[in-house]
């Protein structure tokens, strides 16, 4: 992400913190299909397969994941606009140490969400056919951060974006090549904009648009003492954005550094039930607007792990559809996800 603000959702994350909470797991047969989670090798900060294997193996029944862009392994040399390969070929290696069974049944990157970038217009057609190619069946589609809001003191994404960038004529051109090659695109952005992504879907019914951590609620800078209002309007924007069929929402991302949760300044880690009581009121009107049918529960790791361990999240997900039916639970868990990523799964 860039900006002029110093404040980050990307912190630290403190394994020996996250050691101090420990559960034991509900419903440890239930197939989840986590669709949305990182790799990278940053400094200080890595997260890698084997990373991803600790997180995976603590109980949950975790039977894919989707790798979602995040400007890892980007080729260093050749034209600027196909580097971006580099991060499908790496997801894609993952997906295929993964796939010889050496490591159990998880099937880690069944799809992969990289990037294009829809500023090149009709250009971009060449640039998803590369990332086709170099996705072996797994390239399901791209992510697009477009998240940026007029406080100077909000981070904006890190592809620099002007406002309204999904209205602008040639990034549509570009977002065209993806729906005639009927990808998937992953919305980031804040709840101001959750309005720019409702026209997008209006402008193209038949493509699928997942909103990524329920519409980016903001909470910190100039948001932080208006939480209440912050929480009427997203809500209104979500009713209007749920009118929408082509709109599915990753129900997650809450465990960032957003300014709604400070979890990750207290002694201890939160249980799964702290988890889900201080998530309830964005988790329950997200399904009660889209219904289960229209979301998926995600981890957002490493990032949310600065909140809660893996465990203990999926944990916290589970206590919050106890009431859910049979095929609701279903649906939030890994039906959703592997209907709108096309997962092959056996």
């Amino acid at each position: 992400m860039s900006g002029t603000s110093s404040h980050s959702p990307y912190l630290a994350v403190r394994d020996e913190w996250l050691a101090r909470r420990t559960e034991e797991v509900l419903e440890p047969d239930l197939p989840i299909v986590d669709p949305h989670h990182h790799l990278w090798q940053r400094t200080g900060n890595d997260y890698l397969f084997h990373d991803l294997l600790a997180d995976t193996q603590t109980g949950h029944n975790i039977v894919a994941t989707v790798f979602v862009d995040c400007h890892s392994m980007y080729r260093k040399d050749g034209p600027a606009e196909l580097r971006c390969i580099g991060e499908t070929e790496f997801a894609n290696g993952v997906a295929a140490m993964s796939a010889s069974g050496l490591y159990g049944n998880l099937r880690a990157c069944a799809g992969i969400i990289s990037h294009v970038d829809l500023r090149r217009g009709a250009r971009a057609g060449a640039v998803f056919d590369a990332q086709i190619a170099a996705g072996n069946g797994r390239f399901k589609g791209i992510r697009y951060q477009t998240g940026w809001d007029a406080d100077p003191g909000i981070r904006n994404s890190r592809t620099d974006p002007t406002p309204e960038l999904t209205r602008d004529k040639t990034w549509r051109e570009g977002f065209r090549e993806l729906a005639k090659r009927d990808l998937v695109f992953d919305a980031w952005l804040y709840h101001p904009q959750i309005g720019e992504i409702a026209e997008l879907a209006d402008a193209f019914p038949g493509t699928p648009i997942v909103l990524d951590h329920i519409g980016g609620p903001l909470g910190y800078a100039g948001y932080a003492g208006r939480h209440d209002e912050v929480r009427v309007a997203w809500k209104k924007s979500m009713a209007e954005l749920a009118k929408r069929p082509n709109i599915t929402v990753k129900v997650g991302g809450l465990g960032m550094a957003m300014g709604w949760f400070d979890f990750y300044r207290r002694p201890a880690p939160p249980n799964s039930r702290e988890l889900a009581d201080a998530f309830r009121p964005w988790v329950e009107t997200t399904i009660e607007l889209f219904g289960a049918n229209r979301c998926m529960f995600e981890s957002n790791f490493p990032v949310d792990k600065i909140t809660s361990g893996y465990g203990i999240l999926w944990n916290a997900f589970k206590v919050l559809a106890a009431k859910a039916s049979p095929s609701e639970k279903t649906a939030l868990f890994s039906g959703t996800a592997s209907r709108v990523y096309k997962l092959a799964l056996t």
